[in-house]
């Protein structure tokens, strides 16, 4: 039965009161009764589509969103919300499209620069999408969202001044903001600068995510009456990022290591697992957190975790943990467990390769360009352990010839 005029007005009031609320779950059907009485109603649409954009449906907001814009071809909100939509389901040239619409009917605008910015980044056109983030910064200079993207793209490029200059900036407006500290931390600790560096590193302890923490108090580096532990904040102690963070830094201080079952044979320190009881444990602290509460420099770093066993005197194989194939007719080893066995290891920054060179093993790992700030901007011998050398992708690629020498 179709609705009177009186009954849609009453619906669309309650939904919008609804709405201004924050109860977008109960004001979608409403809208979504108003959208289907008036389907060529621009506004009807455009509101039922925002309401399923805050409820995070993008597939059904699609409709009414291309609906509102196809109805509504002089606003620009209508274009921009489905430039939104199109741009959380993946359609970037679509979105791209819509915000050129919007621009043109709303030209200067910020936001709609900095959007547009994002569509081209998504879409590969790196150059163009830092003039649409210069654009938006011309207008608004304290736009956070465009200062932190160009940061982005500046540091890609090896500009990390510039990077610096815009994170400095969108921290200025927002001091507190947990993800931009991190990002100029992480820009920073590249760079090797690890005494500005690592104050900013720690505020991914306050950002939400799947972490791991013990119902311990978090130790802030002070003398404790009790016992200190020391554990990998992966959510999985079991990863290979787990295993990894526990090799490279459970050093330089007294404590109790929580480790995965893989390493406990191995370590010859105290270790408890996961899930064990925490009696007379009094604090607790992320191996990712020791380098800023012991003031740890990339150039003096603690000895490695001490191990049960040595290197095999006698070895013979050649460990291979990197992801190209070894040169033939060697005798590769890839069972991490077999490292000792190994006269060379060739590895990626993975956890048989920390094994290896904390074990002494003479040890190359490739450091890629997204490699771990731990490792610093340097290739060369490394201050993490004796036995390694960092290569970069050039020399990686010589290596297999050398080694079938």
């Amino acid at each position: 039965m179709p609705l009177s005029d009186l009954q849609i007005q009453s619906l669309a009031r309650d939904a919008i009161q609804r709405a201004a609320g924050g109860d977008f779950a109960a004001a979608e059907p409403l809208l979504a009764q108003v959208a289907e009485a008036r389907p060529n109603s621009g506004q009807a649409q455009h509101l039922l589509g925002q309401a399923r954009l805050k409820l995070g449906r993008f597939a059904d907001a699609r409709e009414p969103l291309e609906r509102a814009a196809k109805f509504l071809p002089r606003d620009a909100a209508a274009q921009v919300n489905l430039a939104g939509c199109l741009t959380a389901l993946g359609q970037h040239e679509a979105a791209l499209a819509a915000l050129d619409r919007a621009g043109r009917l709303k030209p200067g605008d910020a936001a709609i620069a900095h959007n547009r910015g994002r569509a081209l980044e998504a879409l590969g056109r790196i150059d163009e999408a830092q003039q649409a983030y210069d654009e938006a910064l011309s207008i608004d200079h304290r736009l956070m969202p465009a200062l932190a993207a160009r940061a982005g793209l500046l540091a890609a490029r090896g500009d990390w001044m510039g990077a610096l200059a815009d994170l400095d900036m969108a921290l200025t407006n927002r001091p507190d903001d947990a993800a931009l500290r991190l990002k100029r931390g992480e820009l920073l600790l590249r760079q090797g600068d690890w005494l500005r560096g690592l104050p900013d590193y720690e505020a991914r302890l306050e950002l939400p995510g799947a972490r791991y923490a013990p119902d311990l108090p978090r130790w802030q580096g002070e003398p404790l009456p009790g016992r200190l532990l020391i554990y990998p904040e992966q959510d999985d102690i079991e990863s290979g990022a787990a295993l990894r963070d526990t090799l490279m830094l459970a050093r330089g201080v007294d404590a109790v290591v929580q480790c995965a079952a893989a390493l406990a044979d191995w370590l010859d320190v105290p270790t408890v697992r996961r899930g064990d009881p925490l009696d007379g444990f009094v604090a607790a602290a992320p191996l990712r957190s020791l380098p800023y509460l012991l003031n740890w420099s990339p150039e003096a770093l603690p000895s490695p975790i001490a191990l049960r066993r040595s290197r095999d005197s006698d070895a013979t194989a050649i460990g291979w943990f990197a992801a190209g194939t070894p040169p033939a007719g060697l005798v590769i080893e890839r069972d991490p467990y077999q490292v000792a066995s190994c006269k060379l290891v060739v590895g990626d920054d993975a956890w048989p390769t920390h094994l290896a060179a904390a074990l002494g093993v003479p040890t190359l790992m490739n450091a890629g360009r997204d490699a771990d700030w731990l490792w610093g901007p340097r290739t060369g011998k490394s201050a993490w352990y004796a036995e390694l050398e960092l290569m970069d992708a050039e020399r990686m690629e010589g290596l297999a010839a050398y080694l079938g020498k």
